[in-house]
């Protein structure tokens, strides 16, 4: 099989372990750890001291996960990233670029919406996973909102299977308590059977003085996606919104977000300070997020005093 996809794509050199992959790479190499959560902790202890590397997202399927692999990344000093590649979207990092320059003012509004059908027969690996949605999925979007608004102080969240598929949960509602000054929810639903009109797949951030709003168009009738769309409203001098304005963006999440998560630890490699965007000791701070969510979903919520 190996050897097949190997010859099929022109890839000259495969392994048969870690170890021999180590022994054979050259000086300088940057690892690239695209394995089950669970394998994390295990291969990063195999790798060189000082080494770089990117692992792919989640950061372990638990918090204790998490942690181990925190743990091992420090003892031998890698320079180490996780894949959260949501922050390296185009559409995510022109966001960035106008809300640091006041576009939108304070922010006061952020919320990501996902209503669209996922062929879920793409991703037969995840059906014995003992979690599925916020871990796999909405882990993105817990981050991305991390990104913009930093660490919040409670996670409110209810995650759910679908009747009509056998596998973990997948449907969420997550709020992010930031107080009251700020709405941060993550609204996912994988199952919108009912064709494209009504799909949805955005973010949207809403200030004192704007808002954007970046369709993911990749989510929608995926694999092969639809165009993204950056829009932008600011108020006038009086208050009164100025129209939506549709901005060109160069390149979208796929490949490019990919691209970004791997130049920040080449770029680390190579002595730049603070180039990681997403460190390990940060994306802990998304991973004890996930793990709320999942008490908060287990804990259920208040129940009304019936009359």
């Amino acid at each position: 099989m190996t050897e097949a996809l190997a010859a099929e794509y022109a890839i000259g050199f495969t392994y048969g372990s870690v170890e021999q992959q180590v022994a054979e790479a050259p000086a300088g190499a940057v690892f690239d750890i695209a394995l089950p959560p669970s394998c994390f902790s295990e291969c990063l202890q195999k790798l060189p001291v000082g080494s770089a590397v990117l692992i792919q997202k989640p950061m372990g399927e638990t918090l204790e996960e998490a942690r181990a692999i925190l743990e091992v990344c420090r003892e031998r000093k890698l320079v180490a990233a996780v894949n959260f590649q949501l922050r390296f979207a185009p559409f995510v990092i022109a966001a960035k670029d106008l809300i640091d320059q006041g576009a939108t003012g304070e922010l006061r509004d952020m919320e990501i919406r996902v209503t669209v059908e996922t062929p879920w027969e793409h991703f037969a690996f995840l059906k014995n996973a003992p979690r599925l949605e916020i871990v796999y999925h909405s882990v993105h979007h817990i981050d991305c909102i991390r990104y913009f608004l930093g660490n919040p102080a409670g996670i409110y969240a209810k995650t759910l299977r679908h009747p009509d598929l056998d596998m973990p949960e997948s449907r969420s509602s997550i709020i992010m308590d930031y107080g009251d000054r700020v709405r941060a929810n993550i609204q996912t639903n994988h199952f919108h059977h009912f064709g494209q009109r009504h799909q949805e797949s955005y973010i949207k951030w809403e200030g004192t003085r704007g808002a954007i709003k970046a369709t993911m168009g990749l989510l929608m009738n995926y694999p092969e996606g639809v165009r993204d769309r950056f829009e932008v409203c600011r108020l006038s001098e009086d208050g009164a919104p100025a129209a939506w304005e549709a901005i060109d963006i160069e390149g979208t999440w796929f490949p490019h977000g990919f691209i970004g998560a791997m130049a920040q630890v080449m770029r680390a490699a190579d002595g730049e300070p603070d180039a990681l965007v997403t460190p390990v000791s940060d994306s802990i701070q998304t991973m004890a997020c996930v793990e709320a969510a999942y008490a908060s979903s287990r804990m259920g919520g208040v129940i009304p005093e019936y009359c």
